[in-house]
C-alpha cells in the first residue's frame, strides 16, 4: 500500500474512533445546564438521575440556590406520592453543584441551555459560552420553539449546535424532540440521540420548522380551549372535563396551560404567529390579560385553576 493512501487511512481511523468515544454515552460524565428554572430543574433532576455530575449555573448566586430548593420541594411532593424515595433524592441532590460563574461551563462534557424563551438572550449567553468551552463540546438548547439555526448563529460551532425540546415534568414525560439545525452534523445528531436513550427518553428526529411536532399541535387546541372560556361557551372546569373524558386526554388543555406557564405559552404563540402567519397562533385576548395580571398558572398558584 502506498504510503499516501496508508496515511488517508490512518485519518479516517482516527475520525471514526473519535466519533466512536463521543457516542458512547459513558463518556459523558459531566453535563453543564444554564437556567435553574422549571426546566433547567427538571433537566438536572433527569440527568442526575441516571449518574451523571450536573453543574447547575444561574445568572447569580440567589437565584441558583432558590432554583435548587424548588427542586428539592418539587422531590418531597414525588416522595409524598411514593414515585421517589428519600434516598433516591440525596443521591439525585448529591450530584447537582449549583454556581453563578459561567466560566463553569468549561467542565461539562455537554452543555445545555434552558434559560428563557428569548432569541437575543439565548444567542448573547450561547456567543459567551462559545469563548469558554473547548471546540469540540456539542451546544444543546431547550427551546419550543425558536430556530436553532439562529441561535447557533453567533458562536463558531454551529455543526456542533442541536435542539433538544424536553416537555413538562421532564423526569416523568418518555419525549424529547430531538431539532436539528440548517448546519447540524450527522455526528452531532447521532451523540445527542444516545444521550437521550441514556436518559431513557424516546428521541423523534425534528428538522427545523417553527414549533417543531409537539408545541405546533398542541399550541392551537390550547388557544381554542381559552377562547371558549373567553366566550363564556363552558367553564374552565367543564372544558378540561370534556376533553378528558370525551377524548381520554390526562389533564385538560387549560391545566396544562398552567403546568406550561400562561407566559412560556404566550410567548410560544407569538413565535409561531410571526413566523407562520397563521391566525390559529395568535394569542387570545383572555391569555394577554392573565399574563398582564401576573396569573401566569400554577407557578404563580394562580392562572385558569388555582394553586396552593
Amino acid at each position: 500500500m502506498a504510503d499516501k493512501e496508508k496515511k488517508v487511512m490512518d485519518i479516517e481511523i482516527l475520525k471514526q474512533a473519535e466519533i466512536g468515544r463521543l457516542e458512547n454515552a459513558d463518556a459523558i460524565k459531566v453535563v453543564a445546564v444554564f437556567g435553574a428554572g422549571t426546566m433547567g430543574q427538571g433537566i438536572s433532576q433527569l440527568i442526575a438521575s441516571k449518574g451523571m455530575e450536573v453543574i447547575l449555573i444561574e445568572r447569580n448566586e440567589s437565584l441558583a440556590k432558590k432554583g435548587i430548593q424548588e427542586l428539592e420541594k418539587s422531590m418531597d411532593q414525588e416522595i409524598a406520592r411514593w414515585t421517589l424515595t428519600e434516598s433516591e433524592k440525596k443521591a439525585i441532590l448529591s450530584r447537582i453543584k449549583i454556581s453563578s460563574k459561567i466560566e463553569d461551563a468549561i467542565h461539562g462534557d455537554l452543555v445545555i441551555e434552558a434559560i428563557t424563551e428569548n432569541l437575543e438572550e439565548k444567542q448573547n449567553l450561547w456567543a459567551k459560552i462559545d469563548t469558554i468551552c473547548d471546540p469540540d463540546t456539542i451546544f444543546i438548547t431547550n427551546t419550543s420553539a425558536l430556530s436553532i439555526t439562529e441561535i447557533a448563529s453567533t458562536n463558531n460551532r454551529q455543526d456542533k449546535v442541536i435542539g433538544m425540546h424536553f416537555l413538562n415534568p421532564v423526569p416523568k414525560i418518555p419525549l424529547v424532540e430531538i431539532v436539528r439545525g440548517l448546519k447540524t452534523s450527522d455526528e452531532t445528531y447521532q451523540i445527542i440521540k444516545n444521550f437521550s436513550e441514556t436518559l431513557d427518553k424516546t428521541a423523534v428526529e425534528v428538522f427545523e420548522y417553527p414549533g417543531y411536532i409537539t408545541t405546533r399541535v398542541i399550541v392551537p387546541m390550547i388557544n381554542e380551549a381559552i377562547h371558549i372560556v373567553m366566550e363564556g361557551v363552558a367553564t374552565a372546569e367543564h372544558v378540561d372535563t370534556a376533553m378528558k373524558l370525551g377524548y381520554n386526554f390526562p389533564k385538560g388543555p387549560l391545566a396544562l396551560a398552567d403546568l406550561i406557564g400562561l407566559d412560556e405559552l404566550m410567548a410560544w404563540m407569538e413565535t409561531l404567529f410571526r413566523e407562520l402567519g397563521e391566525a390559529k397562533y395568535r394569542p387570545c385576548p383572555l391569555l394577554r390579560k392573565l399574563v398582564r395580571a401576573g396569573h401566569l398558572g400554577k407557578k404563580t398558584g394562580k392562572g385558569f385553576f388555582e394553586y396552593n
